[in-house]
């Protein structure tokens, strides 16, 4: 049976349009380091670096002779991003942030079987049928979150400070205290296909009890 994430994992990747609280175990995910306003080639090059190699596992594994232990076929996980700003805007921060200070770590999550031998074929091959100068930034990595708030938003990415307004008063309701000022964002939506007031993005961020 096919794993789809839409279907068999909505708590984590199709909230509803208000905030709730949820605890995030441990996953596997391929990450990228980076910097910079994502609105460049540079940025689109870490993106297709990501969507390059996971698409290769995929497809890989299905090919294979003896697949790992607990293998089914899935869907590709939607594409993440935690988000900061750099430690020179943190200085001199007002309240407005500048893309070109962000700081990121984008990444896509992948089956509990994808161990890091398999990993580091996939990045070879990769390497040789689809090159891309970022290639070799790719990491496998286990990342917990924990207890966090987190909430469908709806419309541009231009918005989300109103969202985030409304997590961080729902989350001081229920006497819980947002960690820092980073966030993920998960693209449930296409941005090239879908219109600005219509894309969805989860926002999420950590918590601790006060």
């Amino acid at each position: 049976m096919k794993h789809e994430w839409r279907k068999l994992e909505k708590n984590l990747y199709l909230p509803k349009a208000k905030p709730e609280v949820i605890d995030i175990p441990a996953y596997k995910f391929i990450t990228i380091h980076g910097e910079g306003n994502p609105n460049t080639e540079h940025f689109k090059t870490h993106v297709e670096a990501l969507y390059s190699i996971s698409y290769a596992i995929k497809m890989n594994l299905k090919k294979l002779p003896m697949p790992p232990k607990g293998y089914t076929d899935y869907t590709v996980y939607p594409l993440e991003g935690v988000w900061d700003i750099n430690e020179a805007a943190k200085k001199n921060f007002n309240g407005q942030i500048n893309k070109d200070d962000l700081v990121f770590t984008l990444m896509i999550r992948q089956p509990d079987f994808v161990e890091s031998n398999f990993f580091n074929e996939m990045l070879e091959l990769t390497k040789k049928k689809k090159p891309n100068p970022l290639l070799d930034h790719l990491q496998l990595e286990i990342i917990s979150e924990g207890k966090c708030v987190q909430m469908m938003h709806i419309g541009s990415y231009d918005d989300e400070p109103a969202s985030f307004k409304t997590m961080e008063a729902f989350a001081e309701d229920h006497k819980l205290s947002r960690l820092s000022k980073i966030h993920r964002e998960i693209y449930i939506s296409d941005f090239r296909k879908v219109a600005p007031e219509k894309l969805k993005t989860v926002l999420r961020f950590q918590v601790t009890t006060e």
